[in-house]
């Protein structure tokens, strides 16, 4: 497994992080790349897998979306190219695993591996992005210049499926080896383009809520829960000089009317564990043929079973209080105490879970194990 060795963690999530581009110069201590070209490509054949092919140099750049039929790559020619490939970790274990190393990030900030492979001179134009992303070169060598911050009012090109740049204004410039890593965060400039052919880069995405999308999201799961009869009243009202004036005393039992009910930060950490778990893609399915039972969970418990997290599912959870915490895994909710809400912790910290056996006479821990690995989001370790 590729790990990271030399990287001042610290020192990035104090002077870079969010702030500025970064130059990570070989930072595993021993680069393989976890995946081959020709695997890349069989991805892209697959209708359930997101993938883009991305054809043509500066100013020509078209893109086809997948899935790719088999034979369109022999028919590429000597133009530039470069293959998209979304979650990637949903599919391959080793490149699932060159998240772990990044896990000083909060897991509910990781959003997934998307991998590229592109032919001399292929890349996918100046272009900025709304969220942090690490790009780790794989194979052969990319170019990589970085440049200004840009914004929604930066302008674009016209471009049905690219979001590419009308100014690029290049301040950084290098050209990256086999295991070479660039820090990118949002906002920032930047254009790749492969020097040679086998380029194969790594591009590991932090997702980064929009304020927009929180109000909005929040605003609708509060409406839904709330009753057509919960209006505005007044009784008691006095005259008023001017009928046509809304007074302060209004205005505020109105205002209240809504932030009370935005203020509950309960209601919200229940919308936002459960939004933020939704699987990307939920067709990377792991529920078994058969349901597994309880005892076959306690009895696998027992033996000292190792567990596996669906690479597709999101678990993360919420403290409530010293003794229990609220689990959230693919957009559900489970409430969980003692002993249950210590396993909870457990399978939110690793990929790969070895359980306490004591907690196999547990009916409340068995219970959780056995939706979880029915709905597909757990499974036995081969």
């Amino acid at each position: 497994m590729n790990q990271l060795t030399r990287f001042d963690i610290d020192g990035f999530l104090r002077d870079n992080w969010q702030q500025k581009p970064c130059l990570i110069k070989a930072p595993w201590a021993k680069w393989t790349n976890p995946l081959e070209p020709d695997q890349l490509a069989g991805l892209a054949c697959e209708a359930e897998i997101e993938s883009r092919l991305v054809v043509g140099g500066v100013g020509q750049w078209a893109v086809e979306h997948g899935p790719i039929a088999e034979e369109r790559f022999a028919s590429l020619g000597g133009s530039p190219w470069t293959l998209l490939v979304q979650a990637v970790d949903h599919h391959v274990p080793e490149v699932a695993a060159l998240i772990a190393p990044f896990r000083f990030i909060p897991n509910w900030r990781i959003d997934d591996v998307m991998v590229s492979y592109a032919s001399n001179g292929g890349g996918v134009g100046p272009h900025y992005d709304q969220y942090d992303v690490f790009l780790i070169q794989g194979a052969g060598q990319r170019r990589w210049r970085v440049g200004q911050k840009c914004d929604d009012d930066s302008p674009l090109l016209p471009h049905d499926d690219l979001r590419l740049l009308e100014t690029f204004e290049a301040s950084d410039e290098w050209l990256l080896e086999p295991g070479g890593m660039l820090y990118v965060p949002p906002g920032f400039a930047h254009d790749g383009v492969a020097v040679g052919d086998d380029c194969m880069t790594y591009s590991i995405g932090f997702r980064a809520p929009a304020r927009s999308e929180l109000i909005a999201g929040f605003c609708d799961d509060v409406v839904a829960e709330m009753a057509e009869d919960d209006r505005f009243g007044d009784a008691g009202l006095s005259t008023q000089d001017n009928a046509g004036e809304i007074t302060l005393e209004a205005l505020s039992a109105l205002h209240a009317m809504v932030t009370e009910k935005l203020a509950d930060k309960a209601a919200f950490a229940r919308w936002f564990g459960e939004t933020n778990t939704t699987p990307k893609y939920p067709e990377v399915d792991w529920a078994p043929e058969e349901p597994v039972t309880l005892d076959e969970l306690a009895a696998a418990v027992t033996a000292g079973a190792t567990f596996i997290r669906n690479p597709a599912s999101r678990f993360a959870f919420v403290r409530q209080d010293a003794d229990r915490v609220m689990l959230f895994v693919d957009g559900e909710s489970f409430d969980c105490a003692g002993a249950v809400g210590a396993m909870a912790e457990s399978l939110c910290a690793a990929d790969c879970i070895s359980l306490d056996p004591a907690l196999a006479a547990c009916e409340l821990a068995m219970t959780l194990l056995e939706q979880l690995f029915n709905h597909g989001a757990l499974a036995f370790e081969e």
